[in-house]
């Protein structure tokens, strides 16, 4: 078997690491993971309230969060509650899905560069979303169609890939051979869309949150919910495929099942996030490392952190988007590749670089 496989040995920071660890270490991570909760937590209600409360009518904060639950003047309830509320919270949910899937990917191909931007996932799902835009169906079906083409483009790359048993090499350039593919296909059906289609498809597919909608929002966000609530509950399964799969299999654990099924997590998690935000890329990519750097190696506490930062990073980018850049019309997909794109390169180059060797 190639070492790249996803089943390699068990790696540092598995089973035999932990239980060399000593406790005062392990309290120390919890409590650092549990501050940079709170702290993720309160920047995200900050940033919420904030985006809530600023456009062309300003609103008080303390005005705008009870307009959000209807209380407070009839105008500035119908602003919040109809026109921000669903963009801020779709921004929110969106985040919060793209960052898990990412983490998910990441740990379950034992790659940093794997995410639903590298593979093909997204991809799929705009070209899931567009297509249906070509065809003038409902865009309450817009999740469907997303969900769609993210599981069209996941059997494509396990079909291309499966003769090498699914070598994280490999993966990876076949989900990039995939996304280039996809992304043609869409580029087709925008040049051959009316005018005043072309100009909404080709704004999705950039990553936009424009005119989201609850009846959006209540779909495919509580889908996401669902999803990630279904990733904590398999993060004991991950921990036990981080040791091996002979070690999984012989606590109880099918490796490949449970892979599978964590697979299609992640991509039910990637393609709704898509159908509420675009294609929105680097996120994915870039939190859980970030994630990593400040609260350690994957626990249950550093997946929410992972979560809260997803969602943090999107509501503060579609807000830049919306109120700090001169750029009217700007997609939070340009942000966000904007500052995802100097991650890339700098997580590149780390790994391309030799281990340094200890002079003694």
């Amino acid at each position: 078997m190639s070492p790249d496989t996803l089943t390699p040995a068990p790696s540092a920071r598995t089973a035999p690491a932990a239980a060399g660890s000593k406790p005062g270490a392990l309290a120390r991570a919890r409590r650092r993971a549990l501050l940079l909760i709170a702290a993720a937590a309160v920047l995200l209600v900050l940033t919420a309230g904030v985006a809530l409360s600023t456009g062309q009518v300003s609103i008080a904060l303390p005005d705008a969060l009870r307009a959000l639950f209807g209380s407070g003047a009839a105008g500035d309830v119908l602003v919040v509650r109809e026109f921000r509320a669903p963009r801020v919270l779709s921004a929110v949910v969106a985040g919060a899905g793209l960052a898990v899937a990412g983490s998910l990917l990441q740990r379950l191909f034992r790659n940093p560069l794997a995410s639903p931007d590298v593979i093909g996932v997204t991809g799929g799902a705009s070209f899931g979303a567009v297509l249906l835009l070509a065809t003038g169906a409902s865009q309450a079906l817009t999740p469907l169609a997303a969900l769609g083409g993210g599981l069209l483009a996941a059997a494509l790359l396990g079909a291309f890939a499966w003769r090498s048993r699914m070598a994280v090499t490999r993966l990876v350039l076949v989900g990039l051979a995939v996304q280039a593919g996809l992304a043609a296909a869409v580029n087709l059906m925008i040049v051959r869309f009316p005018a005043e289609l072309a100009g909404q498809a080709l704004q999705w597919t950039t990553g936009s949150l424009y005119g989201r909608t609850w009846p959006e929002l209540w779909g495919a966000g509580g889908a996401i919910a669902a999803a990630v609530a279904a990733v904590f509950l398999m993060d004991r399964r991950v921990a036990v495929l981080d040791l091996g799969d002979d070690s999984a299999g012989g606590l109880g654990v099918d490796p490949h099942r449970t892979r599978l099924g964590l697979l299609l997590l992640a991509v039910v998690l990637a393609s709704l996030a898509a159908a509420l935000a675009g294609p929105v890329g680097f996120v994915a990519l870039a939190v859980p490392h970030l994630v990593r750097l400040l609260a350690g190696p994957p626990t249950p506490l550093t997946l929410a952190l992972t979560a809260l930062t997803g969602a943090l990073l999107l509501t503060a980018a579609d807000h830049l988007v919306l109120h700090v850049l001169p750029v009217h019309g700007l997609p939070v997909g340009a942000v966000t590749a904007t500052l995802g794109a100097p991650w890339l390169l700098a997580l590149m180059i780390r790994q391309g670089r030799p281990p340094q060797r200890s002079s003694r």
